[in-house]
């Protein structure tokens, strides 16, 4: 299978357009009030580290209660390990119009 056919083929499997991160760490940035990427598919096993990059305070709290951070100043981080498939969303509790979700495959 040619490089190309192969890359596309990954692509229409993962549901989302791009393939899970594998197990490993993924990180996640909060700036200008908004996580980047806000979607993000991820192997089971996978460890997210959201860090603040904002002069203001953050959380994630997911909305189903898996996961919850303290307040992140400025440069701080937060660590989550995904052990099992599922779909979370989660957004920021002092500005819940911030919102992301992690897909775990």
């Amino acid at each position: 299978m040619k490089p190309r056919i192969f890359a596309l083929t990954l692509l229409a499997l993962s549901g989302t357009g791009l393939p899970p991160a594998s197990a490993g760490e993924v990180a996640v940035t909060i700036k200008n009030f908004d996580y980047s990427p806000m979607e993000l598919t991820i192997a089971a096993g996978t460890t997210v580290v959201w860090k603040n990059l904002d002069g203001e305070p953050h959380t994630i709290a997911s909305l189903d209660g898996a996961f919850r951070s303290p307040a992140l100043d400025q440069n701080d981080s937060f660590r989550f390990t995904f052990d099992h498939p599922g779909v979370f969303k989660y957004i920021c509790s002092i500005h819940p119009k911030m919102k992301a979700t992690i897909a775990v495959k």
